[in-house]
């Protein structure tokens, strides 16, 4: 029963993360081709993004973190090949997180500053690494 509980909570940390790293990626994409400076109403879209991932995104990443690495441990899992895919996934998800809040928040702080053209496909990499781990997951190929 507990591990159901877990593992609820575990999805719903996920949808969370997931869904603010699509949002910080429209909007980092969006401005990467923006003229400089930045408007009046994108600096507030940018800080409005920035104050949701401080309070929303990155608590639901490490909660994601917290519990699926509890439900791993208390479900006995050794490591099987699909858990290590997963977990490679999750940390490239993670570090793109990482990538965007920093470039969000040093946006913030610099009204010159755009964000590196290559953050314009971060939404499509979060949505394909979820896929891949929802495929993982479910299937367990291996």
């Amino acid at each position: 029963m507990m591990f159901m509980w877990i593992k609820a909570l575990h999805v719903a940390a996920v949808i969370a993360w997931i869904g603010g790293l699509l949002v910080m990626s429209v909007v980092l994409g969006s401005l990467a081709t923006a003229p400089v400076p930045c408007l009046p109403q994108e600096r507030r879209i940018m800080i409005a993004v920035g104050r949701w991932d401080r309070a929303i995104t990155t608590p639901a990443m490490m909660l994601t973190w917290i519990l699926g690495v509890t439900m791993a441990a208390h479900a006995g899992w050794l490591i099987p090949p699909w858990l290590i895919g997963k977990l490679a996934l999750v940390l490239t998800l993670s570090a793109l997180h990482g990538v965007m809040a920093g470039t969000l928040r040093r946006m913030c702080g610099d009204n010159g500053r755009r964000p590196p053209i290559a953050l314009r496909f971060a939404g499509l990499v979060t949505l394909a690494a979820t896929t891949v781990i929802a495929f993982l997951v479910l299937v367990k190929p291996f």
